[in-house]
Parts: structure tokens; sequence; C-alpha cells
């Protein structure tokens, strides 16, 4: 069988590779090519374009970058349509993966669609759009199943893949050998400002902050795989980035697992931080347009994974105008006080009942393969 991925994200990279181990271990002769990064590349798929120079964010990035998201969309159908695979999966990354599921559909291309766009958040009225265009759903929330499920699309919950990532999982020693910053032995502070400039250039300054009030703690940035160290410094300053918080490189994972505590820009690291479970404080800015456009459409209560999943306010998020100093600094100290540590440990738990059982990439790789054959 041929199978052609697209998933145009980090995290999608990630959990899409995963599936791709799954799927050969399942059928050795399985022929992969697609759209990802370093890690489907390293699991077997022929990697014809990598997701670091698919990253726009926000309506007006958008809007400035359509002439190149147009040929993206040119290139992409015109190396599927050359492949001819038995199956497409699309992974994520809804603004471009739901224009090709329409487009894959009219070409008579089966269409499979593992971890659901968010539009239980806004525009509910796509999921019509994924009835028409999309053959079968694979979600990784457990709500998203019952979403979907009202609607009549074909869709099954096949568990969320961090459960596997972060439960196999072995922590190696923060390498802080490339950053002009030494190893401290202070208790760390993980920093996730985002994946995308965009958002790492509203929210990162402010998370920095909060730096001169926690001289105990060492603040750890882990950089975003699709950014270069120059980006980092320009963002931080050079003075702030060389002399006090160092940018770590290809450990995000690591630096969770050692840190105290961490700011999570919202997203799939809030879900992360939490299966290590590391106290954090949420946090996001937008730009003033973005923002103004999102409110108005967002349908959800809470703009983590965390408390999404759990239905209430289990981490603080701290949003927008919110997202000042005053507040970070007030928050950062609650979730590192002594007695509120038995209080999170409780909620994770809870938390990862909720989302099931691990194997989530081997359920979705039996799910494909019996599909794909129908």
């Amino acid at each position: 069988m041929k199978y052609y991925i697209i998933a145009g994200e980090a995290s999608g990279d990630l959990h899409a590779s995963n599936f791709v181990k799954a799927l050969k271990r399942k059928d050795s002769a399985v022929e992969l090519r697609g759209w990802g990064g370093d890690l489907m590349k390293e699991a077997g798929v022929d990697v014809v374009k990598h997701y670091k120079d698919l990253a726009f964010m926000g309506f007006l990035e958008v809007a400035k970058n359509i002439r190149t998201i147009l040929g993206n969309f040119k290139s992409c159908k015109e190396d599927i349509l050359a492949y001819g695979p038995d199956a497409v999966i699309l992974v994520d990354y809804p603004g471009f993966n739901l224009r090709m599921a329409k487009w894959l559909t009219i070409n008579k291309i089966k269409v499979f669609y593992y971890i659901s766009p968010q539009i239980w958040a806004w525009h509910q009225s796509r999921v019509k759009e994924i009835k028409k265009y999309v053959d079968h759903m694979f979600v990784i929330l457990p709500f998203e199943k019952e979403f979907y499920g009202k609607y009549g699309v074909d869709v099954d919950f096949v568990g969320h893949p961090l459960l596997d990532v972060v439960e196999d999982y072995q922590p190696q020693k923060i390498d802080f050998s490339m950053s002009e910053q030494p190893s401290s032995d202070r208790k760390i502070i993980a920093l996730l400002p985002g994946s995308r400039k965009q958002e790492i250039s509203l929210v990162l300054p402010e998370m920095l902050k909060v730096v001169d009030s926690f001289p105990d703690y060492q603040f750890v940035v882990a950089g975003a795989p699709s950014q270069s160290k120059e980006f980092y410094q320009k963002v931080m300053g050079a003075g702030l980035f060389a002399q006090k918080v160092p940018v770590i490189f290809g450990q995000t994972y690591d630096i969770l697992a050692q840190a105290d505590a961490a700011l999570v820009t919202s997203g799939t690291a809030t879900l992360e931080a939490a299966l290590f479970e590391i106290p954090q404080v949420v946090c996001y800015k937008g730009s003033s347009i973005s923002y103004a456009i999102a409110k108005r459409l967002v349908k959800v209560d809470y703009i983590s994974l965390v408390n999404l999943i759990a239905k209430e306010e289990m981490v603080k998020e701290l949003i927008q105008h919110e997202l000042t100093t005053e507040h970070l600094i007030e928050e950062l100290k609650r979730v590192l006080a002594p007695d509120h540590q038995a209080t999170i440990k409780a909620n994770y738990k809870r938390l990862k009942d909720l989302l099931g059982n691990a194997g989530a990439s081997e359920r979705l790789a039996e799910l494909v393969l019996s599909r794909v054959a129908k």
C-alpha cells in the first residue's frame, strides 16, 4: 500500500512519525511520502516539503503570504497525483488540510484525518465539510468522538498519542554547551513560548519580564526546531540571551522532565507539561486584530488542552491583557508553593484517566489498514 501524509507542524510531525513506525511494524512493504519534518523522515517517509516552510499564524500573516500558500496547494496536488497513493492521511493542520480533503475527494482519493481540527471551538459548521470530504476521522480527545458522532461522521477515538511519547521517554541531561549560558545548579523554570515566529515574538518577552523576580531559579527557553538561534537573540535581546536565559534546542522533553514549573503558550505544550506533571501557567497573546476576531468566533470556555479536556480550570490561563508581569509573578509563585503540589498531581492524575490508555499509534495503524482495504 502507498500512503501520502500531510503534517504541517512540529506536533504533527511527531505524531505522524509514531504512526508510521506502528504502520511499518504491521506492513513492512508500505510506501510513504508526504509533507512533514525530520521525525517523519527518520521514520521512513519520503518528505518532500518541510513544515518549517509552512508556518503562517493569524489572519494578517496568512493574508500577507497568500501567494506562497496558494503555491503550496498547487505543488502538493501535483505531487499527490504523480505519486498515486491508496489513501492520504491528513494530520491536524486544518487551514491547509481541510481544503486538501475537498480536492482529494473530488479526485476520488481516500481521505483519513488524524487529530481533528478544533472545529468544536469555532466554525462548527465545518463539520458538514468534514462529513462530506473525509472518509474517516481518527480523534485523540475523548469529547471529540461524541461531537462528531452527533453529526453522523465516521469516527474513532484512538487515544492521545502523547501518552505513549511521555510514558516511554527517558530524560537526558540538559546540554548547555551550545548556549552562551553555562550550566547551573539552580532549579529550572521552563519557558515554552510556542513554535511560530508571531507567537514567540509576542509571548516570550512577557515571560522574560519575571526572570529577575525568581533569582533562585534558572530559566530555560525550549527552542522551537523551526526557529533559529538568531531569531531568539533578536526577540530576547543579545544581553539577556547571552547572560541569563539559555535557549536549548532539541531537548523540550528533557527540560520539562527536569523543571520545577513552566510558563507555556496555549496548545499541545500545555498537555505535554501536564503529562510530565509539571506545574504550569498558560500564557497567550496575539495581535490586537487577530485576538479581537478570534474572541468573537471561539466558542469554548478555555484555551489550553488541559482545561478543555478536564472541563474545568486545572491550570491558570493568562490571556491577552491578563498576561502581565504582575499576574505572571503571582501565578508562578502560587504553582511553585509546596502546599499546591498535591493538588496539581491529583488534577493531572484525573486528566490522564480522562485520556484513556496508551497505544494510540498502534490502534491508529490497525484501523487505517482495515479502512483502506474496504
